[in-house]
């Protein structure tokens, strides 16, 4: 009994011991007066004009974090920061249960959520152990052989835009990935530094500015974006500029890295970056307890997925792997490819079949994921010694899209994202059949540009939506010429749910039925329309 006792009082101290992840939500941001009247204190001049262009006000979202709060936070026993986050006004912590709780006796802490769910008083619901091996977006399968890349992007019609000098010019990309060893002396890589392409980069993970080292991901990954070798590898955005971010940790799986991919964000948001690529997608941790369940994909839970619906509500596009789990037990999509806002794409064959090894949808409540398709199998990329090689993954067909989206976002710069998004779906080949496998198909970015330039527009002096952001009654001011028009508000899946004739005599509606979100309007008058982005508080 004594010995039992003894076991019980030391397995009691273990637990007490062990170190455990978790956030730490403040309840408010005292300087947030000073640095939304100097925002270039908080955000590049880019920013801020990506901002203007797409009529995003500042918010406090956009304010940093109180030194103070992180001081305090950081000076507390047992506790160690392992990351921050502006956008979530919150810190990634470790250490001991105690420790962590003991946080919220503080009067700037909100409240503290464990990653171990089973920890918090509300939460993620408790999941059985999981040991199968991760099948994480950046695990590849690599045969060397000669390759020619003109498929993956013809596939897209994405040489089309090419051959009109739209080649992602003026767009910037960050790439978010495991590390990019080489590129800063591989062949494939030389015509970006040659232009000056590669405009920085930071390692998260190691929290230093070497971002040519870590895992050889990143470096795979980019070559089928900004890759250029003469008749074996042309990326679809060869003229785009990058930043390159590592914050996927090869040798551990952990929350954490989701607390990177956040910082990066935000920092990619600060730089004015315009398309950020996510070859990398979270499910299974490798401590089980802080493991995710399909239920946790509905674009609310996982803390990247969050991060990424508050990227692309500064006015960027997170363009995301579905996920390469599509033949294994959990099928479905990984976070943030289950994120509200992210376009999520998913693999196919060279001849645009579907690839078996693809992440399928929906969304756990419901939404079309994955959001489109390219090649992933037998993707063309170079290797890290500048070897043209074929790889497969859906880390493959997320930066073939990411290219594009530059070469479209090029040729439209006055389109929002909300816009470039939504020409994109429309343009797939199952956009009015869309599938668990396919989405909404593969997109057609030829047929956008055309769809977009034959569709006529009011000058934007005849014509405003106000206020914008909303909240029970919108107007319009209309051109003189027009008694009335209709007005259409479509959903971010690109359901119509407003169709509404509108009379000059009362230029209004309402949205008081909406839940709050990011809403794409058509107004239609005759011939012409005006579209645009509506934000309903």
């Amino acid at each position: 009994m004594k010995k039992i006792t003894f076991l019980v009082i030391l397995l009691s101290g273990f637990w007490a011991m062990a170190q455990e992840d978790a956030w730490v939500y403040f309840t408010d941001k005292p300087d947030a007066a000073h640095y939304l009247a100097n925002p270039l204190e908080m955000l590049s001049q880019r920013a801020l004009d990506r901002r203007t262009r797409q009529n995003i006000s500042l918010d406090d979202k956009d304010v940093p974090i109180s030194v103070s709060y992180i001081n305090q936070v950081t000076a507390s026993a047992g506790i160690t920061v392992k990351a921050k986050s502006k956008w979530m006004n919150a810190l990634h912590i470790r250490g001991t249960v105690e420790a962590i709780q003991n946080l919220e006796s503080l009067t700037f802490v909100d409240h503290v959520q464990f990653a171990n769910a089973t920890l918090n008083t509300t939460g993620r619901a408790m999941r059985q152990s999981q040991s199968a091996v991760v099948n994480k977006d950046q695990e590849v399968q690599v045969s060397f052989g000669y390759g020619s890349s003109v498929n993956q992007i013809q596939m897209l019609k994405g040489n089309l835009l090419h051959q009109q000098d739209f080649t992602g010019n003026g767009k910037i990309i960050a790439v978010l990935d495991a590390g990019f060893p080489n590129v800063n002396t591989a062949q494939p890589f030389q015509r970006l530094l040659n232009n000056n392409k590669i405009l920085g980069g930071y390692d998260f993970v190691n929290r230093n500015a070497n971002f040519y080292t870590g895992g050889t991901h990143g470096t795979l990954v980019l070559s089928t974006i900004g890759g250029y070798v003469e008749n074996q590898l042309v990326g679809t955005g060869p003229d785009a500029s990058y930043y390159l971010f590592i914050t996927e940790d090869v040798l551990d799986e952990n929350p954490v890295e989701e607390s990177y991919w956040v910082e990066a964000a935000e920092m990619a948001d600060s730089l004015g970056v315009d398309i950020i690529n996510t070859s990398l997608g979270y499910f299974i941790y490798n401590n089980p307890n802080y493991s995710y369940s399909y239920a946790n994909m509905n674009g609310t839970t996982a803390f990247i997925s969050r991060g990424a619906d508050t990227a692309f509500s500064r006015g960027m596009i997170c363009v995301v792997s579905a996920g390469n789990s599509g033949a294994g037990p959990n099928p479905n999509i990984s976070a943030p490819a289950d994120a509200i806002n992210a376009l999520a794409v998913g693999a196919v064959t060279s001849d645009g079949s579907y690839a078996s090894f693809s992440s399928i949808g929906p969304s756990f409540d419901g939404r079309v994921k994955p959001d489109i398709m390219a090649q992933g199998q037998q993707a063309v990329v170079s290797d890290i010694f500048g070897n043209i090689v074929t790889a497969n993954g859906t880390s493959f067909s997320s930066p073939i899209i990411s290219g594009m989206v530059a070469c479209l976002w090029q040729a439209f710069p006055n389109k929002t994202n909300v816009e470039i998004m939504q020409m994109i779906k429309q343009s797939a080949h199952l956009y009015t059949t869309p599938n668990n496998q396919f989405g909404y198909g593969i997109p057609d970015f030829n047929k956008a540009v055309t769809n977009a330039l034959a569709t006529p527009h009011f000058s934007e002096n005849e014509f405003s939506v106000y206020p914008n952001p909303a909240h029970s009654v919108v107007n319009l001011t209309l051109p003189e010429s027009y008694g009335e028009v209709q007005i259409f508000i479509y959903n971010q899946l690109g359901q119509e749910i407003i169709n509404k004739e509108i009379k000059k005599e009362n230029p209004s509606f309402s949205v008081e039925n909406l839940q709050s979100g990011i809403y794409l309007y058509k107004i239609k008058a005759g011939n012409t329309y005006k579209t645009g982005k509506l934000a309903v508080k």
